[in-house]
Formats: structure tokens, C-alpha cells, sequence
């Protein structure tokens, strides 16, 4: 169905492609020079650029706020609508719009889920490009230039806001992290119950000292897997101070019962020790199984450590660097019990422990609703594209 006004018109129609080309090896001028690596998935943010004059093939030249899409991979969803002049890889088209169709409406347009179908009908199977041939006979509705105009400053101003907040999350997890390295260390000191500073230096211990360390399974464990049982904590599912039950597996009872030694109770702290070696995460009461392969377990003496102070403390930069100096193996790094028992552990006060835990749990907190929120305008934008692009709900001009 044909909205009032709008038209049912082939792509190819009011969009070619640029055939401006720039030489770096003929050229005197040099320019911002924008390969696939530096435009950011689903996004349209432009992450870097490298000196077209350090590069010796041919480009092509694009102006500021050209609409260019990457055609190589195109379900990458490699978009963008630079803000300067430059030029950028052959494997990026750069749209040439005729004078039905705003460039900020087409930025739009190609971000939709039937121009990326259309992408995808592709070319080649290794090394997939997307067809021009297919992407110019695909049919567009085009309303007309100022209900274009309405609608590319409807969604900008949701791509403003997603821009925002996802640039507060960055700045809320850099903050994290200097937090993480002011606290963790002492070089911060909290307020007590009273409204006082702890004082007094913090000791230090040993972690073999500190409780028990246990390593996880390494035998074969397929044919004691599951459908409902015992959870089985892998290096996989764990994540910095949490674990993802996505693909988790369970074991039978029976099996968990055999391994005494290998069974989690809450409070333990799980760590990682073949791959992203120091990664931890604190076990509730409902994941209280089993451990897994490639990973340890600390259960640590609660009168000295609180749990989650310790799975805070692995979790540092500090600690995960010191872990990955301590590892043997080449592209995936091993962490051996015998050394990672040998960890030292700072020692604060269980007071001081109990408050910077709430604190920096807290600073996750703050970033895990941001980033809901930055989910929530992803899909309201989506959904406004939905109707606004195919003319569902007509703005008015």
C-alpha cells in the first residue's frame, strides 16, 4: 500500500554511487582516510581514521555528511555519516543522492532491517559483498522532502540520546575502574558507621593462607550431563563478579557426590584460570554445584575475608595483570594452583571490606541501569523506524 503522498520508487532511482576516487601514490593532499576497522558496528560512530598519505591504494573520496555503508560483510552493519571531508575503502560505498532524498533520511533508510536483507544478498561466501546490482532494484516508499526532513529529525534525536548515554556508561565504567584501583589498594579510605576515615595500614596475607583453594574437574564429564541437576560452574560462564546461566550445564547428583572437593557452596569465589585468567565471581545459595573445568575455587576464612571484597579485589586490573604474568601458554594463557595460591591478599579491616564492597557494587549498579535504559532507546528507535520509514505513522509537517 502506497501512503498519500509518498511514492514506491527503486533505490538505484534516487541513490548512486560516488565514483570520486582519490590516489595517494599520484596525490599531494592527504586525508582522513576511514577503513572498515573504524566505523563501529550498528552504530554509525566513526572510532578512528588513518593518513591516506601512509597508504598506497586507490580510495574513494567522500564529503562531510556523505552517507557511506561497508559492503564487505554488509550484516556487520558498517554505517556512518562522516562529519568532515575524506576518503575511505573501496569496500565502503559512498552514496551519491539524487535531489528526491535527503541525505539524513538515507542514513536512516539504510540502517532499516530490509535494506540490511537486501545487503545480505550477497555475493561470494568467504569474503561476502554486498550486490549493488540487488540493492538498486530494491523498492522504497519515499514520502515527500519535508515529511523526510520531520522524520530524519525525529530519529536523530534518538540517535543523540543513544550517543549520550552511551557515552555516560563509558564514562561511569573508566570511573569504576579508577575507583576499583583507588579503594582496593587503600589509597582511598572510606567512612566508617561514625562518619569517620578507616585508619590503620592494611595487612597483607598470603591466599593459601586465607581459606581453602580447590582446583575443578578435568575428567570427562559428558555423560553425567543433564537436563535439570547440579549446576556446573565452567571457565566459560564466569564473568566479572557475576556468572551467566545462558549455556550453562548440570551435572547428575550423583557424579557431584563423588567429588566432594569439587562442590561449591555459597560464598565460595570462583576464578579462571585457563583463558581470561583472574576473572571471579562470588557463588549464591542457587548456584551452589559443582566445579568445572579450567577454573579454581577459594572458600575463603569469613572472620578474615569477605567474599566479596576478594572476588572484587581478583577482578582488578592489578590482580588480573599479576595473574597473566604468573601464566604460561602462548595464545591461551594458564594459570597453575601453585602459584595462584601464592597471591597476596590485602587485608583491610571485615568493616572496611563490607563498605567497599557496597560501594563499587553499587557503581555497577548505576552502569547495569544505563545500560538498560540504552537498550530501551535502541528499541524504541527501532520501532520508530519501523512506522516512520514505511509511512504506518505519518508525521506531521
Amino acid at each position: 500500500m502506497v501512503r498519500k503522498n509518498w511514492s514506491k520508487i527503486g533505490f538505484g532511482e534516487v541513490v548512486s554511487l560516488s565514483k570520486s576516487r582519490h590516489n595517494p601514490k599520484t596525490s599531494n593532499n592527504s586525508y582522513p582516510c576511514i577503513e572498515l576497522e573504524h566505523i563501529e558496528q550498528g552504530t554509525g560512530r566513526i572510532i578512528g581514521n588513518t593518513p591516506s598519505s601512509s597508504l598506497n591504494s586507490t580510495k574513494s573520496k567522500f564529503k562531510k555528511g556523505d552517507v557511506i555503508f561497508g559492503k564487505l560483510r554488509p550484516y556487520l552493519r558498517k554505517y556512518a555519516m562522516p562529519s568532515f571531508n575524506g576518503v575511505c575503502s573501496t569496500e565502503i560505498w559512498v552514496f551519491k543522492p539524487s535531489d528526491k532524498i535527503l541525505k539524513p533520511y538515507l542514513y536512516h533508510l539504510i540502517q532499516t532491517s530490509h535494506f540490511i536483507s537486501e545487503a545480505n544478498k550477497s555475493s561470494g561466501s568467504k569474503m561476502p559483498r554486498a550486490d549493488w546490482a540487488v540493492i538498486s532494484e530494491m523498492v522504497i516508499s519515499l514520502p515527500p522532502l519535508p515529511e523526510q526532513q520531520k522524520i530524519a529529525k525525529i530519529l536523530t534525536t534518538w540517535d543523540k540520546a543513544i550517543d549520550t548515554t552511551e557515552r555516560l556508561i563509558d564514562n561511569s565504567k573508566q570511573q569504576k575502574k579508577a575507583l576499583m584501583q583507588q579503594l582496593l589498594t587503600g589509597k582511598k579510605r572510606l567512612l566508617d558507621d561514625n562518619g569517620k576515615p578507616f585508619e590503620g595500614e592494611w595487612g597483607k596475607e598470603i591466599l593459601k593462607n586465607l581459606g581453602k583453594v580447590f582446583i575443578g574437574l578435568v575428567t570427562t564429564m559428558t555423560k553425567s550431563y543433564v537436563d535439570d541437576g547440579i549446576p556446573l560452574i565452567r571457565n566459560s560462564d564466569i564473568k566479572p563478579n557475576h556468572i551467566t546461566k545462558e549455556k550453562m550445564l548440570s551435572l547428575c547428583e550423583e557424579f557431584a557426590t563423588k567429588h566432594e572437593n569439587r562442590k561449591l557452596r555459597e560464598g565460595d569465589v570462583v576464578t579462571v584460570h585457563t583463558g581470561e585468567v583472574g576473572v571471579s565471581a562470588v557463588i549464591d545459595r542457587e548456584l551452589d554445584g559443582c566445579i568445572g573445568f579450567a577454573t579454581l575455587n577459594t572458600r575463603p576464612d569469613t572472620e578474615r575475608l569477605n567474599p566479596h571484597f576478594l572476588s572484587w579485589y581478583f577482578n582488578s586490573e592489578y590482580f588480573i595483570n599479576w595473574c597473566v604474568s604468573m601464566s604460561t601458554g602462548d595464545g591461551r594463557q594458564n594459570l597453575n594452583l601453585k602459584d595462584f595460591v601464592k597471591a597476596e591478599i590485602p587485608l583491610p579491616s571485615l568493616d572496611e571490606q563490607k563498605k567497599i564492597v557496597s560501594v563499587l557494587t553499587n557503581a555497577d549498579k548505576e552502569i547495569e541501569l544505563l545500560e538498560q535504559q540504552l537498550a530501551d532507546l535502541q528499541q524504541e528507535k527501532k520501532a520508530l523506524m519501523q512506522v516512520l520509514l514505511t509511512g504506518k505513522v505519518r508525521v506531521k509537517v
